[in-house]
């Protein structure tokens, strides 16, 4: 017996694994609503903490909105047991590589742009390191049609904190930008701090690109992450559904 209103919802969550950088074997956490679609795809980028339980759920979640998400495994080659092992791991090493980063997640954007059930638009979601991935992959890579930067850090990096793994500065790229973008900030970070905001903002303008950015007051790093104490209830329900019209918007 049906009650009035509820319809049927359902979702597949899953570990996958696929072929990235130089055919290396990684994993990744799959979740899609329980149907034939076609649906928009998601890229769901972890942040330094790992890919955690967090980010499960958000791939769920965004799963449960009527997209096919995929989390990819940026960690997966890093030694340890836990996902803080291995972004301990990473952070001896002076971060994730960009070059590999990037290869990465050109494969999982082909992987989940010719799943059967995807309508062929993929976007991109990151947080802290992952934000600023995706700064960098919206700017470098081809096949994305929208990206939300969630706090990402070093953005704009000073030539003096340049590594091997992170040769550039993202903002240098921005007058490539080839996609909308949403920026996701609380005004109390200090990585990006307001200023830093402010100035990516302006190159934003500077090069006329479709961008949109939510700040938000008493809220800093992580402020979405519920499972820290980081989050900040009034700035993640507020921006959550705008993510979500953002991506239906861009990805339809």
């Amino acid at each position: 017996m049906a009650y009035q209103g509820i319809t049927y919802e359902g979702l597949v969550a899953e570990t996958i694994n696929f072929r990235g950088d130089n055919g290396d074997l990684i994993n990744g956490y799959l979740a899609r609503p329980n149907g034939t679609g076609p649906y928009p795809t998601i890229i769901n980028i972890h942040h330094m903490p790992g890919w955690d339980k967090w980010v499960h759920s958000l791939t769920r979640d965004f799963a449960s909105e009527g997209f096919v998400t995929l989390a990819p495994n940026f960690h997966y080659r890093e030694e340890g047991v836990t996902p803080q092992d291995r972004s301990d791991s990473i952070r001896g090493k002076g971060g994730m590589p960009d070059s590999r980063t990037m290869a990465d997640l050109s494969a999982a954007i082909e992987i989940a742009r010719n799943l059967p059930y995807s309508n062929g638009k993929v976007g991109i979601i990151g947080y802290c390191s992952g934000g600023r991935q995706v700064y960098l992959a919206a700017c470098t890579l081809s096949g994305i049609d929208a990206a939300v930067d969630c706090w990402g850090g070093g953005v704009i990096t000073p030539d003096s904190d340049l590594t091997p793994a992170q040769p550039v500065s993202p903002h240098t790229f921005s007058a490539d930008l080839s996609c909308p973008l949403m920026g996701v900030f609380g005004n109390d970070d200090a990585r990006p701090n307001p200023d830093e905001v402010n100035e990516t903002e302006a190159l934003l303008k500077q090069h006329n690109k479709n961008y949109e950015f939510h700040r938000y007051d008493g809220a800093g790093h992580g402020f979405l992450a519920r499972d820290r104490d980081s989050y900040r209830q009034h700035a993640a329900v507020d921006v959550m559904p705008k993510i979500i019209e953002f991506f239906n918007k861009n990805l339809a």
